[in-house]
């Protein structure tokens, strides 16, 4: 039986590998400063550790989405040149970017994007870029943005833009999913202080690595893991390597086929459902979770200029903890403080589906982001 326990004491699918870190969104982030000026909620924190530790530690609510759930696509509406759009909150896209099949639709002019190479779960898209006169997001409202385009496949139905972590990286994030909401602050003077203002000291925190992927270490059997922390991922899954490494195969017995996985490029991969003995984070351990296994970043390979030999992209993560994981969760992205504060909130934190195996799969039974990714 599984079990979610609490010890006690304190409380991309898709990665887009790019290496121009210059972000088209700079006119939203000062668009969003602009909505934080005059119209914030500041929210002290009052405690004696908290004014001993930094003095007057504030958490500024720029922005409060409300935010749909289907087939665990968390998305928010906005617009595109006065068109209504749906919008993927994407924090394992390493860049904001529309789908090259809404761009068509939206009517957006597209060039080519020189430089830019981008990879993802289901191996290399192409790279455009196109020119937005005006995008809205909640209260905010931008204009003039170039915009990255790419996708080979229809892969998420009525979502045009995907916001990710070059916006996000901007900001702390608290996913309320339970509340159906999402929220963007800024931190004032809050070093050394536990920023999960709901939580108080049972909040649970997890330090993020450097740059700008929200990647926290687990252990899975009581081996480290290095995980993603994707919204974008409809399910969690992990990489079939660490799997095999952990002792689950495709062959292993009990293992059943969970389906096809797919990014932004064109090719599916397998994945499968396997029994672990645990799963930990911080003080919360789930005991003999099922979860899905895949062989991730099978296509994500590049040939360099001058070269023969296919190479792997560098420093994947063995792990995506998707918006299963967040629906079953409050959490709060610090990136002010490189940490990730969390607490459980009730629900099965991987749940899982027996699907057909990958290429026996109709398009109208595919999980996750409808016709597309997990």
């Amino acid at each position: 039986m599984r079990r979610v326990e609490f010890r006690p004491s304190r409380g991309l699918e898709e990665l887009l590998a790019d290496a121009n870190r210059s972000t088209p969104f700079a006119t939203l982030m000062r668009t969003f400063a602009f909505v934080a000026i005059v119209g914030s909620v500041a929210i002290g924190f009052a405690t004696e550790r908290a004014v001993a530790a930094s003095g007057n530690c504030k958490l500024v609510r720029i922005a409060e989405w409300p935010v749909q759930i289907d087939r665990n696509r968390i998305t928010v509406q906005g617009a595109v040149n006065g068109q209504p759009i749906g919008i993927l909150l994407d924090t394992g896209a390493g860049k904001s970017l529309i789908q090259r099949s809404a761009a068509a639709r939206l009517g957006l002019t597209r060039q080519p994007a020189t430089g830019h190479r981008m990879f993802g779960v289901g191996g290399e898209t192409q790279a455009e870029v196109a020119y937005v006169d005006e995008l809205r997001i909640g209260e905010a409202v931008s204009r003039g943005l170039s915009i990255l385009v790419a996708g080979e496949r229809e892969v998420w139905d009525n979502i045009a833009l995907l916001l990710g972590a070059d916006f996000f990286e901007n900001f702390d994030i608290e996913f309320d999913l339970p509340h159906n909401a999402v929220r963007l602050y800024q931190s004032r003077d809050c070093d050394g202080v536990r920023l999960a203002y709901w939580g108080g000291e049972g909040a649970m925190e997890s330090p993020m690595e450097s740059g700008s992927r929200i990647v926290l270490p687990v252990k899975i059997n009581g081996e480290p893991i290095r995980a993603m922390l994707d919204s974008g991922a409809a399910t969690s899954v992990l990489a079939a390597d660490d799997a095999r490494r952990l002792g689950v195969t495709p062959d292993t017995p009990g293992v059943v086929p969970g389906g096809c996985r797919y990014g932004l490029g064109q090719k599916p991969v397998g994945a499968w459902i396997g029994q672990f003995r645990s799963f930990a984070i911080d003080n919360e351990l789930i005991r003999d979770p099922k979860m899905y296994f895949a062989d991730l970043w099978r296509h994500t390979t590049y040939t360099a200029s001058g070269s023969h030999l296919p190479r792997r992209l560098a420093d994947l993560p063995d792990m995506l903890l998707g918006a299963d994981f967040l629906r079953a969760h409050r959490v709060l992205i610090a990136h002010s403080q490189r940490k990730v504060y969390f607490t459980y909130t009730g629900g099965a934190v991987f749940p899982t589906r027996q699907a057909k195996p990958c290429g026996e799969t109709a398009p109208d039974e595919r999980t996750g982001k409808g016709r597309g990714k997990d």
